[in-house]
């Protein structure tokens, strides 16, 4: 029977572009990145894509042993540019998503950026997850700034790999700047016109209009809603750019927080645009992804496949009719 379904979603990617409501916000978009948003709203309501994160320092292990455990490749791959030991793994990260792409993969790739007050390497606490004043930040987002100006050197030196990806004709689900609702990140809990969403607006700006990188998906990805003391994730509506910016609305969720109001808020913040999974720790099981049907894909944080996932449970999701491995799928068609 899943074999079945599978084709059947193969057939439906022959349809023509306009079955979709929404292009790529890029209206310059490549033939790949547009076939792979196709793809996306083509698994809407009837499949789930499934995806594993590997750490850049290691780029195949939790992928690979996602396979071990579930008999099939993820369909996503994903991993990431952060820097904070002393080599930059960019050309590393570039390498793999091209042998990934080859081998039928689908490519997510994100950012834990440095704060751009400090030098590389970037430390974990003392950058990543430390804080911008309010000067700091107004200087940032101002055009023609010291600091703006060292934004820009950041964000070039990733999109030269983007660049690589897409002369190689690697589409990718693009998710910088993620879990921006919560506290715990200087990009994060910066609401307003002037916060977070000017940021967004300038990598978009930066990326599509200056650097003609075609070839991205624009996820926005926050995290999911909740109110723990000095680790809160706030409303999605606060943070976002506006729905000429994003392509995919995607939300983490760890611990098995699959709340139905958050998964409605998302739903209604996109107004029928694709929303996905875009990091879990423990993997949604088959009552969650029958109740919340419209998730395109899910990722499991890397080492949280073995940490917080029997390898049943792994087994358990893989095997459901409506999950997609690599196999399942062929972007090409």
């Amino acid at each position: 029977m899943k074999g079945t379904f599978a084709t059947l979603l193969l057939l439906c990617c022959s349809l023509p572009l306009m079955a979709q409501p929404f292009k790529p916000v890029n209206k310059s978009a490549s033939s790949e990145a547009q076939r792979l948003l196709q793809y996306l709203y083509q698994v809407d309501d009837t499949h789930i894509l499934s995806g594993q994160h590997s750490y850049s320092n290691d780029l195949n292990r939790y992928y690979n042993r996602a396979q071990e455990i579930a008999g099939k490749y993820p369909a996503i791959w994903g991993t990431d540019f952060i820097w904070h030991g002393e080599k930059d793994p960019g050309q590393d990260v570039v390498a793999e998503a091209i042998r990934k792409h080859k081998e039928g993969a689908i490519i997510t790739l994100m950012w834990h950026a440095g704060r751009p007050t400090d030098k590389p390497p970037f430390g974990w606490k003392e950058s990543i997850q430390a804080e911008l004043t309010d000067q700091e930040w107004k200087d940032l987002t101002t055009p023609g700034t010291a600091l703006y100006k060292t934004w820009e050197k950041q964000a070039d030196q990733v999109a030269t790999y983007l660049k690589q990806l897409q002369d190689a004709q690697v589409p990718v689900l693009w998710r910088p700047y993620h879990e921006m609702n919560g506290v715990w990140f200087w990009w994060g809990d910066k609401k307003g016109p002037d916060g977070f969403v000017k940021l967004w607006k300038m990598m978009y700006d930066r990326y599509v209009n200056h650097h003609k990188l075609n070839n991205l998906i624009w996820v926005w990805n926050a995290n999911a809603p909740r109110d723990i003391p000095k680790d809160e994730a706030y409303s999605y509506i606060d943070f976002y750019p506006g729905s000429e910016y994003v392509d995919v609305l995607a939300t983490d969720v760890y611990h098995s927080d699959y709340e139905q109001k958050d998964y409605q808020e998302l739903l209604d913040v996109a107004g029928g645009k694709v929303i996905a999974l875009g990091e879990v720790g423990t993997l949604p099981n088959r009552h969650i992804l029958e109740a919340q049907p419209k998730w395109a894909w899910f990722m499991v944080w890397s080492n949280w496949l073995e940490t917080h996932n029997k390898p049943e449970q792994v087994k358990e999701v893989y095997e459901l009719p409506m999950t997609l491995t690599r196999d399942e799928i062929d972007l090409k068609k």
